[in-house]
């Protein structure tokens, strides 16, 4: 049998560039046609999206014999789930609205199986383990785990620092959308405040020896990012790429134009 190893996380160790694409349709036919596009990386989205633990396992099981990685997304800072999705198959989990380095600590001790962790051993039952089929698995689990926060509030960003210093934090993710709000421009991630915060908590993730993500739609905002140090960028969702390109295919044939705006989607 084999112990298991995380690629995801060993790319962003090394400071390698993961280009990822959201699922939020919650379907494994979508999941796996994106799992051969290319990407590094797909993220199941369990906070927005429809995803519950079965759907999450669905395409768990679709993703793995792909190129492409899996991160899953719980709903909250919540170790049950945490919990749950790691048993499901999930080695990468981004946890959204950490606000507090406590709440950091949290999650990466719920990643882990004791001394280091207070994760729940159910290995012997779960998908992760081959269902009991590989007796290593625990010998490698809390190395394989990779723990994703995601920073997206104003309390967030005056704990930044604290928060990307915790143990067990592997990159923060910084959420434009729910930034903007909390700061005060709903659903205009491009205001300049907006965007002098995510160019300096960038700065400061990466000072802090942490790897910086994001999702941005938009080409010219992502190459932006990368070029300030983002490692792991998701470029798109299937949402998006769906209603973008159907409005545009019927406008085209109806004589109409489009008012969808490609690339703009953001979560």
């Amino acid at each position: 049998m084999t112990i298991p190893t995380n690629p995801f996380k060993q790319a962003l160790a090394e400071g390698r560039l993961q280009i990822g694409f959201w699922q939020s349709l919650a379907t494994t036919i979508t999941a796996e046609i994106s799992a051969h596009a290319g990407f590094d990386w797909l993220l199941l989205d369990g906070e927005h999206g429809v995803n519950h633990l079965i759907s999450i396992r669905d395409q768990l099981q679709v993703i793995d014999p792909s190129p492409s990685q899996a991160v899953v997304r719980i709903a909250s800072v919540d170790v049950v789930q945490v919990k749950q999705v790691m048993d499901a198959g999930a080695q990468t989990v981004l946890v959204p609205i950490v606000n507090t380095a406590a709440d950091a600590e949290l999650m990466a001790r719920a990643m882990r199986y004791p001394p280091e962790g207070i994760r729940g051993n159910g290995a012997g039952v779960a998908r992760v383990s081959g269902y009991g089929r590989n007796p290593d698995y625990l010998k490698g689990a809390n190395d394989a785990a990779c723990l994703l926060v995601q920073v997206e509030t104003r309390q967030a960003l005056d704990n930044l620092d604290a928060i990307a210093a915790t143990d067990g934090v592997d990159g923060v993710f910084i959420g434009p959308a729910d930034l903007a709000t909390s700061l005060g421009h709903h659903g205009n991630p491009g205001h300049p405040e907006v965007q002098s915060a995510i160019e300096s908590a960038i700065k400061r993730i990466l000072a802090a020896g942490k790897a910086p993500g994001i999702l941005i739609g938009d080409e010219t905002l992502a190459r932006r990012y990368i070029e300030l140090g983002a490692l792991f960028v998701a470029v798109g969702s299937d949402v998006s790429v769906l209603v973008n390109g159907t409005s545009a295919l019927a406008a085209r044939y109806k004589g109409k134009t489009s008012t969808t705006k490609p690339g703009t989607a953001v979560y």
